[in-house]
Order: C-alpha cells, then structure tokens, then sequence
C-alpha cells in the first residue's frame, strides 16, 4: 500500500475543494454556464468562489476583477440565461450583415427590433402568419433585411420561418450556411416532402429556414401552382411568425404570387437607390393583386 506524499496529499486535498465548490455552481448559474461555455476552469472558478465568499460580491463581478472574463462574456451568459441568443464575432460563420446576430445590443439592431414591433402590433396579432418582403431593385438589400428580421422574431420567443422564395437569385442558404440542394421549389414540384427541407439553425432558438431549392426554369409557374395556397397554409399551423425573401420586382412578378398567398406585404428601399415613381409603380401592382402593403422601410 502506497502512501501519498505531503505534496500529492495537498493537490488531492485542492481537487476535491475544487470539484466539492465547483459543483455547488447552480446549473443555470452564471459561474456554471461560464465553466460550460469554457470561459474559465474550474481552478479559476475556485479563485471566483474564494473571493465571492470574502468580498460578497456577485460570481461575475468578482470573475471581472480578477480579470478572468470581460463584460461581453457577461453579457453572452445573461442573454442565454434569458433565452435571448445572440454570438461573439467569429461564432457561426455567418456574414457581418447579420447585426441582430453579432451586435444585438446596438443602435441599428433597436430598429430591427422597432420593425418587429410594429408588425406584432399591426399584423400578427390578428392572427396572420405570413408575410412577403419586397423590394424594387436587387441592390435593395432585401435578403439581408429578411433574414435580420426572422433573427430578431425568433429571440423573441416566436417560431419563426423565414422561406427563401427566391426562385432565381436565392441568398438565404449563402446567409445562414445551408446547402441548397433542396427547398421549396422541390416541395412545389412534388420533388420532396415540406419536413425534409425544414433546415433548424441551431444558433438562434426557434429559428428554422427553408431554402430555395433547384433553381427552376419556370420560377413563376411553379409559385402560381395551387400546392403553394397548401403549403402556406400547412406551415401557418406550425409557425408564429413565416417570413417570405422574393426576388426584387424589376427582376421579374414572382413576388405577386407570393404575396398573395402571404396577404401582405412589407416593402423594402434604399436611400438614394430606390426611385419614388418605381415604388409607386410597384404599390399599384400589389394593391391590384388583392394584397395590402403593411408599410415601407428606407434603408442607409
């Protein structure tokens, strides 16, 4: 029988106080979800226990001085403790355009989250579900918009869907790093079932995309077929909240049979791209179609 030396006895006696305090951390705890997400050791979490216990101050304050963690760290756990995820830059891979994503607590995020409100008061609440984003131009930014806007709703607690009806110039599965062997034209086509093409992104709580799928050649018939008055109807019983990306309107008339199927519509310009007579020309159409235009957004 071998007998531990005073030194081996000592980093035994350090481990199990450290495994014994560690594990006193409540499992949604900031000092746990700090230990979980690898922003400290457990031998720096002993440090923080130690001087939380002398000084009485909260686990992340004392983490801060001691400089184990900075104030962005805090802010990530405080927003998974709330379920409001959002990502470090470098997390996800997904483009800088993305705000909502990377810098959810700045003054451009505010108004994403300004445009969620008002569309919660003015459309959804009365039990809509869908809602089709058009621009004139396709330099109007329309995809990104989309895909901000269906980041914010799903923080917010909202089962989100954000389609990508882009049936010739798709961005959604580029933004959100998704293959886009199939999507929705494959499900209008009958060429794959609404389930298979459902992508989740993990990233974000109740956020899931449907890429555009097989490019087409008949992009606008395949929007017209009557499967698509079942398809939205299907998915309007699974999802709070189903965000159409069209294809800009000078590109072709694919967002007209979508937005009829949606009932409405939001319209996206940029300053100094987007002409006045163009957005007129374009509320016309849609007001033609039976589709009411729920507002505008001017874009910097």
């Amino acid at each position: 029988m071998s007998i531990p030396s005073p030194s081996e006895t000592s980093k035994l006696s350090d481990s199990n106080s450290i495994s014994t305090n560690t594990s006193a951390l409540r499992k949604y705890s900031i000092g746990h979800m700090l230990l979980d997400m690898g922003k400290i050791t457990p031998v720096e979490a002993e440090r923080v226990l130690r001087l939380q216990k002398e000084s009485g101050m909260r686990f992340g304050d004392a983490a801060l001085k001691l400089g184990l963690i900075t104030e962005a760290d805090i802010q990530l756990v405080l927003a998974h403790q709330f379920d409001y995820p959002y990502l470090l830059p470098g997390q996800g891979n997904y483009p800088p355009g993305l705000v909502v994503a990377y810098q959810p607590f700045g003054t451009e995020v505010e108004a994403f989250r300004a445009v969620r409100s008002q569309l919660m008061l003015r459309w959804f609440t009365s039990g809509r579900k869908a809602l089709a984003i058009c621009s004139y131009n396709p330099g109007d930014g329309v995809s990104l918009f989309t895909a901000n806007l269906a980041v914010v709703f799903s923080q917010l607690g909202e089962r989100t869907l954000l389609i990508d009806a882009n049936l010739r110039y798709p961005q959604q599965h580029e933004i959100f790093n998704l293959k886009n062997k199939q999507g929705l034209s494959d499900v209008l086509a009958d060429r794959a079932n609404v389930s298979e093409v459902i992508a989740k992104i993990d990233s974000f709580i109740d956020l899931s995309v449907i890429p555009a799928g097989t490019l087409p050649p008949n992009p606008l018939e395949i929007l017209n077929r009557p499967k698509f008055d079942k398809l939205n109807d299907q998915l309007a019983n699974q999802f709070d909240v189903i965000l159409y990306d069209t294809l800009a309107f000078s590109s072709g008339v694919d967002a007209l049979a979508i937005a009829a199927r949606a009932d409405g519509t939001l319209i996206v310009a940029r300053k100094n791209n987007t002409h006045l007579k163009n957005l007129n020309i374009m509320n016309e159409q849609f007001k033609r179609c039976g589709t009411e235009i729920i507002g505008s957004i001017l874009m910097n």
